[in-house]
């Protein structure tokens, strides 16, 4: 009769401790599950960024070349300008020629570089360039955000394995998964361009 109930007893605890594992590797599931969330909220607005930024550097780049076509039109009306000056002209027309080389050099200066605005060739390429390290940053992050997302994933399919089956080494992988995945997150807030694992 005492060994039927120490049999019993057993089972209970068993059963017990089986329903406290299961309930830990739930709240390990949930936890895992927002931490996903996470991930892929961060990783959807990094991707927002570098379209974002992509479409502001074209514009820039766009507008770069407007203004080179534009000074490239003033220089060689300057030089054709020139050479009307070595004809046999009256002084106030070669006055009049020469004012209009002057302005006309003058505006091919403003567009290659104008500080004010922040408009000139020069400027431009440099708010060109600056958007576009902008979005290779968030690019990068995207990246890196879509790698923890996927270990998540994983570590939540190996931790629900883990209930169904009972298998335990299975829930301890999902949790070194789901470390890779805070970490693998943390380098795409902190620095994404550390592992260049984004293909760019």
């Amino acid at each position: 009769m005492s060994e039927a109930f120490e049999h019993h007893e057993k089972a209970h605890e068993a059963a017990h401790g089986h329903h406290s594992s299961n309930r830990r590797i739930g709240l390990m599931i949930a936890i895992l599950a927002a931490l996903l969330a996470i991930a892929e909220a961060a990783g959807k607005s990094a991707q927002t960024e570098a379209l974002n930024r992509n479409i502001e550097a074209a514009n820039f780049w766009a507008f770069f070349q407007a203004k080179t076509i534009r000074m490239t039109t003033m220089r060689t009306a300057g030089e054709a300008a020139k050479l009307e000056l070595s004809a046999d002209l009256p002084q106030a027309q070669r006055d009049a020629i020469q004012k209009q080389i002057d302005v006309w050099a003058q505006t091919a200066l403003r567009y290659d570089t104008e500080p004010e605005t922040q408009e000139g060739r020069k400027e431009l390429a440099a708010r060109a360039k600056q958007a576009e390290a902008v979005r290779d940053h968030s690019l990068a992050a995207y990246h890196m955000y879509e790698y923890a997302s996927a270990a998540f994933q994983i570590a939540i399919v190996l931790a629900s394995a883990t209930v169904i089956t009972g298998f335990l080494p299975l829930a301890w992988l999902s949790g070194a998964l789901g470390v890779a995945g805070v970490a693998i997150s943390l380098l795409g807030w902190l620095a994404p361009t550390a592992l260049h694992l984004g293909g760019h």
